[in-house]
């Protein structure tokens, strides 16, 4: 009953837990049920051509406040614009987790957007397409949890997982952000990625999938799989993130981390005593409440940091 316990309170952090509590699911308030929220300036990700309908949404939230949601299939990209006055030109795509059938909108995306526009970066939470799941929020944990136990363990496997629509959605992020960079007054070989868990997978996708000259102009990889993949000679930079007690991928170092070394890309870890999964901008009393001021401080090592001259 032990090893139960335990994977059913993983998925219940992997859905939408803030946080990254990893107490028994007894100890976790149930999701309520809620109307979709307002989301403004919410873009079509494919214009005219955008599939799917709004009305396919399952809106929950958890502990009163954060937002997740089920069962997308209209995909769109959310702007939160910094300040004029401090804008760097710099953007991120924002890629919330939930195991690719969820979403944590508010402390994976929305939260961490605001964030980074708090540091002068303009930033785009991506509403991607998700694995369909039953309407019926005691279903769909059932359901969850058959489809996560089945996956799981296999962290030599993970990185190369992907939701093949997530990733197809990251692609069409980056685009409409790049085709847009003079309106939204962005350097447009200054888009990058961050995500988070299975965002995480789909910025790492969405970098392996993008053409020669056309990827991320840089990645955060927060709390995904730490598994070795091949990595491409011209490989996005990455900062990777994860906590050392992560219950989701348990630590086994840092190939992936390795793998961009050895491929002479730029590559920063950063291995949080504490933190468990879906820790977002921090878990209170522990060091990942440093992660976006880490996160900015390698940008702009990176030169992404410095105010854009208007041409």
């Amino acid at each position: 009953m032990k090893s139960k316990i335990g994977f059913l309170a993983l998925v219940s952090a992997v859905i939408v837990l803030p946080q990254g509590a990893t107490a028994q699911p007894a100890d976790y308030p149930a999701p309520a049920p809620a109307s979709a929220p307002k989301e403004p300036g919410a873009i079509a990700l494919y214009g005219a051509q955008t599939p799917g309908r709004s009305e396919t949404e399952v809106w929950s939230r958890y502990f009163g406040k954060d937002y997740s949601v089920r069962n997308v299939t209209r995909p769109t990209l959310t702007p939160v614009l910094p300040d004029p006055a401090k804008a760097t030109g710099t953007a991120v795509i924002v890629a919330p987790g939930g195991a690719f059938m969820a979403l944590s909108m508010s402390h994976e995306g929305w939260d961490v957007a605001q964030a980074l526009a708090d540091h002068g970066i303009a930033a785009f939470v991506l509403k991607y397409r998700l694995l369909p799941t039953p309407k019926d929020e005691q279903e769909a944990g059932k359901y969850i949890w058959a489809k996560m136990s089945a996956g799981l363990p296999d962290p030599t496997m993970m990185p190369t997982l992907s939701n093949p629509q997530a990733t197809e959605d990251g692609l069409a992020a980056l685009k409409l952000v790049r085709d847009n960079a003079a309106q939204w007054h962005i350097d447009p070989a200054r888009i990058g990625m961050i995500g988070f868990s299975a965002g995480a997978m789909t910025s790492l996708q969405t970098v392996l999938a993008s053409k020669p000259g056309e990827q991320p102009a840089f990645f955060g990889y927060i709390y995904g799989p730490q598994a070795r993949i091949d990595v491409p000679a011209d490989a996005s930079p990455m900062f990777d993130a994860i906590a050392l007690d992560d219950p989701l991928f348990p630590s086994m170092g840092f190939p992936i981390a390795q793998a961009w070394q050895t491929a002479k890309r730029p590559v920063e870890i950063h291995g949080y005593q504490q933190g468990s999964h879906g820790f977002g901008l921090g878990k209170p009393n522990t060091t990942t409440t440093l992660l976006m001021d880490e996160f900015t401080a390698w940008l702009s090592m990176q030169g992404f940091m410095s105010a854009r001259k208007e041409q």
